[in-house]
């Protein structure tokens, strides 16, 4: 069994591991890619630049978009006095700065932060979510949205996503190229220079696949992590626990929610369901199963 330090410390061992596995991915796509091609790294530098800008704007406006997008209305003191006092209460646990606090009228129960930074940082939580819960069940939910904030996953997942914006560019890029005649000055022998085409060929189709797998894989084990260092920062695991089985237990969709947000939330709030392809569907989860994580957090001590 695993104290919460040593699942904290786990989590974001095998968070690394993931990225890392991610950045030599895109690495050798790009050098196969650029070698069958004959387009040397200037194109992979260009894709780079054009996807890193577009993801930069997006991340450093993410909060305002992202609000704006969901309907959410700012949340008071007054009104709301646990969500602000809960909040309030763990940021200084956490020593970040108070986010600032929004909710989205719907009965569905949910929750996310977004912002660039802890300095930055939006916490949003769904009316539902708030008549249902208890305190020490949001203290469970906050705690985990609080620690995504902490452990700057908004900032980390940007820099996936221009990863992943890189290949599908270069892949696109390539694709077309290949139409064009493929490598025209190959100075090897003309079999490598086929076999290196066909794998590059190959790659072009595939990665952006791999990619978004890889991306999806790094957001469910920040997930993990999120949820013990909740733990850490609340000191109860029942409570994040009960929490998750109350979200579980509620199948209504949050109409404010698309693909392009579902990640952020404390779960899936779109509801799909893939039973039967099995294991493969767990491939495209932006979130482990609820099951799993409260298993985990129920082998903490």
């Amino acid at each position: 069994m695993n104290n919460i330090y040593e699942q904290v410390d786990r989590n974001k061992r095998r968070s690394w591991i993931v990225i890392i596995c991610f950045v030599a991915f895109v690495v050798s796509v790009s050098i196969i890619m650029g070698y069958a091609f004959d387009l040397g790294f200037g194109s992979i530098g260009i894709g780079l630049i054009i996807s890193g800008i577009m993801t930069y704007i997006s991340y450093y406006n993410s909060d305002k978009i992202i609000l704006s997008i969901s309907g959410a209305r700012p949340a008071n003191r007054e009104q709301d006095f646990d969500f602000y006092t809960v909040t309030e209460n763990l940021s200084l646990v956490a020593q970040i700065p108070m986010p600032q606090l929004y909710i989205i009228e719907d009965t569905a129960l949910n929750a996310f932060a977004t912002g660039r930074d802890p300095d930055h940082a939006v916490v949003v939580a769904t009316s539902g979510l708030l008549s249902t819960l208890d305190r020490t069940e949001l203290e469970g939910v906050i705690g985990h949205e609080l620690s995504h904030v902490a452990n700057y996953d908004i900032r980390l997942m940007s820099i996936v996503t221009i990863l992943v914006g890189l290949i599908t560019l270069l892949a696109d890029i390539f694709l077309r190229f290949s139409f064009l005649g493929g490598r025209k000055n190959n100075k090897n022998s003309e079999q490598l220079g086929a076999i290196m085409l066909i794998i590059a060929l190959i790659l072009a189709v595939l990665s952006p696949i791999i990619a978004q797998l890889i991306q999806l894989a790094i957001s469910r084990q920040r997930e993990y992590l999120a949820d013990a260092s909740a733990v850490k920062l609340t000191r109860y695991p029942p409570g994040l626990i009960s929490a998750l089985q109350k979200i579980s237990a509620d199948k209504e969709p949050l109409e404010a929610a698309n693909k392009a947000t579902a990640h952020l939330y404390i779960s899936n709030p779109l509801k799909n369901r893939h039973d039967g392809i099995g294991w493969f569907a767990s491939l495209y989860n932006t979130h482990p199963p609820i099951g799993k994580r409260i298993a985990t957090l129920q082998s903490m001590t």
